[in-house]
């Protein structure tokens, strides 16, 4: 019987074994799409204690806890203490067997803390105080020095137009040499969020200022955000992430486009018509920018966000109450990026999918518009958010395989908030080599071309991103 989390965790074979040892558990971590907080680490920010790094913002430890039957007040609220929270969730983790949080919680553990014991109630007070020491008084359990720690290269923030990117500024003058570099990205999801007039007009008239132009008609708003994107492009920033529901690709017009941003920003509800025409137009302005500056584009789409309105109201988004959506966009995803292809302005591009229905669809939908100029030019994403554990990245690995080039792959990426969130690339890797072990262990694979894969591993861990991102 294999021991739990032993130095070959999830490698069932010595094929796999020898793949990860040699090839993929050394290599840096090029994190190109995350939420860090940038002010964090540009402060080099100092936890208060272990339920802070590690509970603060976690929606997947909240779901599991409510779930559970813990209260609220322990997974958001104000009026109770660190411990108390912590105890919550080892109380919860025990209930957590086969769900993700169980390996990720554990492998957090060993490899920030060096603990192997196993998180339950009777364990919690341990840990909890071991580990809220080292975050107090190691100097080297901070937001910094826990990325280097896990080997970290690049690490890729999340970044709306109207950000003044101080921080990253801050950091990029600041930082030590074997600190990872801090890249912005460009998330304009909030200029095409045209539901809301009010919320639409306050973030106009905020880029507005930041822009320095007045924007009173729809050019403006697009002269506006190409200054932006040119000041994210001057401060390193070389890819944009957009969440979707669907993809947008309905017709328009200027005229249109004109009228319903004059109709929005005048505080008028838009009809559904008008909405996806707005924010069709706006895909294709933000892709022809991100084609002209030499970016790649990401497309997370296919979440319900929100979808408890007692809780949002009292608590607010990004707490853990989405969930997977069903949308037929093959239609209109396709539409999309042909009309980019057609005016030879379609740049490198990752699609999430967050509905695992849609593997195979997305898996084919890369070969209609790879073009031969760059290796992997259109890349299926990772297993995101729902799907970032062990099944639903063989899952993904495996379509992709199939149907593509697993070879050309971008890999992982963490998509966390959290600075405990890098062992996620270890448990990816991990899954990777043995995939492939599997396969060479089967006679699947051919055991001579052994230096061939090692070379696949290596690039799917680490060269394959720095290469395509050009970092």
């Amino acid at each position: 019987m294999k021991q739990f989390l032993d130095e070959n965790f999830l490698l069932q074979t010595e094929t796999a074994q020898k793949l990860y040892h040699e090839h993929a558990e050394f290599l840096p971590i090029i994190d190109y799409h995350c939420h860090l907080s940038p002010q964090m680490v540009a402060e080099d920010h100092k936890f208060n204690s272990l339920t802070e790094i590690w509970l603060g913002g976690d929606h997947y430890k909240w779901r599991a806890m409510r779930t559970n039957g813990v209260d609220e007040r322990y997974c958001t609220g104000k009026d109770t203490t660190d411990y108390e929270k912590f105890e919550k969730w080892a109380e919860t983790i025990q209930y957590c067997f086969r769900n993700p949080l169980y390996h990720w919680s554990h492998l957090e553990l060993k490899t920030a803390f060096g603990i192997t014991k196993i998180l339950n109630p009777e364990t919690a007070r341990e840990i909890y105080d071991e580990c809220t020491d080292k975050l107090q008084n190691d100097p080297e359990f901070t937001a910094r020095g826990l990325m280097r720690h896990y080997n970290v290269e690049i690490v890729c923030t999340t970044d709306d137009p109207v950000d003044d990117l101080h921080f990253h500024q801050q950091y990029a003058r600041e930082r030590r040499d074997d600190d990872a570099r801090m890249i912005p990205a460009w998330r304009p999801d909030k200029a095409m969020a045209v539901e809301n007039p009010q919320t639409f007009k306050a973030y106009i008239d905020r880029l507005s200022e930041v822009s320095g132009i007045s924007i009173r008609q729809f050019q403006d708003l697009v002269d506006a955000l190409q200054k932006r994107h040119d000041f994210f492009a001057a401060n390193g920033c070389k890819l944009s992430d957009h969440g979707i529901e669907e993809f947008y690709a309905e017709d328009y017009t200027d005229t249109e486009i004109n009228t319903i941003f004059n109709k929005v920003y005048g505080g008028t509800l838009l009809t559904k018509d008008e909405i996806v025409k707005f924010k069709s137009c706006m895909l294709v302005m933000f892709a022809e920018m991100d084609y002209a500056s030499g970016w790649t584009q990401q497309f997370h789409y296919g979440a319900i966000r929100d979808n408890n309105t007692k809780m949002f109201r009292l608590i607010g988004p990004d707490t853990g109450f989405d969930s997977i959506g069903q949308f037929n966009t093959a239609k209109a995803m396709s539409k999309f990026f042909n009309r980019l292809a057609t005016a030879d302005k379609l740049t490198k591009t990752i699609i999430y999918n967050l509905n695992p229905a849609d593997n195979e669809m997305v898996a084919t939908m890369l070969g209609n518009f790879q073009d031969g100029s760059v290796p992997g030019k259109i890349q299926w994403g990772s297993g995101w958010w729902f799907l970032d554990q062990k099944r639903g990245m063989e899952n993904q690995m495996n379509t992709l395989s199939v149907l593509g080039l697993l070879s050309r792959f971008v890999g992982m990426l963490t998509d966390s908030r959290s600075f405990l969130s890098y062992p996620r690339h270890e448990y990816f890797r991990r899954t990777l080599c043995n995939l492939i072990g599997t396969d060479v262990e089967n006679g699947e694979l051919p055991i001579c071309e052994m230096d061939r894969m090692g070379q696949m591993v290596e690039d799917i861990s680490y060269y394959n991103a720095k290469n395509y991102f050009q970092f």
